[in-house]
């Protein structure tokens, strides 16, 4: 009775974080969908060259996010301190400097990070001919990309500000400015689209002019925002080219294997999507549309994972290492609790599940949609493992150790889940059903030896403390 009082105290206080970061995570997803749906308005080539550039842009950027991504982690650590330091008034300012350090730095990855992007990301447009791309479709993705371009550091702005009012457990203002985003968004690609409300008409352009508008409006509202809560403004320093040398070095050590470790994702994923291509288009049409599904309940293992990776670092920094033991089962729970509600809507009802990606009466959607029905009692496990290894992920980021959670997805992903989905794709004859079955392999590997890895390194920490503890004395 004891244990599931304390799970349900626990889960209280890690759904206080999850939930907002989930939701705005789903908003984020929202705001690409507008995006994809206003593309297809302009028709099947403007379609297709906004993809691109939406690829190239989002890869880009996610991996900019990873270089960020760890200064929640550093900021709730320090905050920690800060609190148990109360009653020592010279501790308690040190540690406010050191948020405020913090955020400088994060500031100055994020403009140098945006920087190299947005120069990296019209260079991949100028070159996108001579990638085996259509003259046509590059020439038209180029224009997008140029005005992408510009959005790309006032999206990492964004970002490391996001991650200061996560990592000081202050993110309520996160979901009503990305709700509000989605709805200006839709709105400004609209108007630059065709040229109401006396703006240039652009036609696809548009869309990246719209989208780089609404990253810059986003960060100056989530700026203002921090400005007006009396806990974050004292601390909220935005003046980068004061930022410590070593500050930032710090934070790229921490933030390039998390970078390395979003894009080593993104390209496993990308490759099975070429698999599944081999095996004609109605294996690709219900692999997207699967993997679609497996996107959207990803969001809510981003936000469990970014909870309980923050609220590792606090504990830790307060030396509560049975707290952090507990953090890993709650957070599992209550992953498992989502996934098995999902799954259950996946197995009993799939028609429902799979309507907005195939038309049940059309005889076109026919084959898609019976390949994509059989591959939902795939996913309704393969999401349970997905979730745990993002939740993996993020508890070895609270303990700063970035580094092994590269190197153990490096190995779930490209040594054992590509290699297991080729073999139960091709020689044992499984097409779409057995390359989902080699990514289930894959994503249960990387979650067991990352939840294994956690559990040790917090073995060693928690061994080590007394000691530290001593020389310190």
């Amino acid at each position: 009775m004891q244990q599931l009082t304390t799970l349900a105290r626990d889960s209280r206080a890690l759904a206080a974080l999850a939930v907002p970061l989930a939701l705005t995570q789903l908003a984020q997803v929202a705001l690409t969908t507008t995006d994809t749906v206003m593309m297809g308005v302009l028709g099947t080539e403007a379609l297709a060259a906004g993809g691109l550039a939406l690829v190239i842009f989002n890869q880009l950027r996610t991996m900019g996010v990873g270089l960020v991504t760890s200064v929640g982690n550093q900021v709730a650590a320090a905050a920690a301190r800060a609190e148990r330091a109360a009653d020592d008034e010279a501790a308690a300012g040190g540690d406010g400097d050191e948020v405020r350090g913090l955020v400088r730095a994060a500031m100055a990855v994020a403009t140098l990070a945006g920087l190299a992007g947005a120069v990296l990301m019209v260079l991949i447009g100028q070159a996108a001919t001579w990638l085996g791309q259509d003259a046509t479709i590059a020439h038209r993705a180029q224009g997008m990309l140029a005005a992408l371009a510009p959005g790309l550091v006032p999206c990492l702005w964004f970002q490391a500000v996001r991650q200061f009012t996560v990592g000081m457990r202050r993110p309520q203002a996160l979901l009503r400015i990305t709700l509000a985003s989605v709805a200006v968004n839709a709105a400004l690609n609209w108007a630059f689209i065709h040229g109401t409300w006396g703006l240039p008409r652009l036609g696809l352009t548009g869309i990246g002019v719209a989208t780089s508008s609404v990253h810059l409006l986003s960060f100056l509202a989530l700026y203002a925002s921090a400005r007006r809560d009396p806990q974050l403004a004292p601390l909220l320093s935005p003046d980068f080219w004061r930022a410590d040398a070593a500050t930032v070095r710090r934070l790229l050590g921490l933030g390039t294997p998390i970078a390395a470790t979003y894009g080593s994702e993104a390209g496993f994923f990308s490759v099975t999507a070429l698999l599944a291509g081999s095996f004609g288009p109605a294996a690709l049409a219900a692999h997207t549309a699967v993997n679609q599904l497996v996107y959207i309940v990803f969001q809510v293992a981003v936000g469990l994972s970014h909870a309980a990776s923050i609220n590792v670092s606090r504990e830790l920094a307060l030396g509560a290492y049975a707290a952090a033991r507990r953090i890993r089962n709650t957070a599992l729970a209550c992953g498992a609790a989502v996934t098995t509600l999902v799954g259950l809507a996946y197995l009993t009802l799939p028609d429902l599940v799979l309507r907005p990606y195939f038309d049940a009466d059309a005889v076109a959607d026919q084959q898609g949609l019976h390949i994509a029905t059989g591959l939902l009692s795939v996913v309704a496990v393969l999401q349970f493992f997905d979730c745990a290894q993002n939740i993996g992920v993020g508890l070895l980021r609270g303990l700063d150790d970035t580094g092994s959670g590269f190197r153990i997805t490096l190995i779930g992903y490209w040594a054992v889940g590509l290699p297991a989905a080729w073999l139960l794709a091709y020689p044992l004859g499984g097409d779409t059903r057995g390359l989902w079955l080699g990514l289930l392999v894959g994503l249960a590997t990387t979650a067991v030896l990352l939840l294994r890895r956690y559990g040790r390194a917090l073995t060693a920490k928690d061994a080590a403390a007394p000691a530290s503890v001593a020389a310190g004395a």
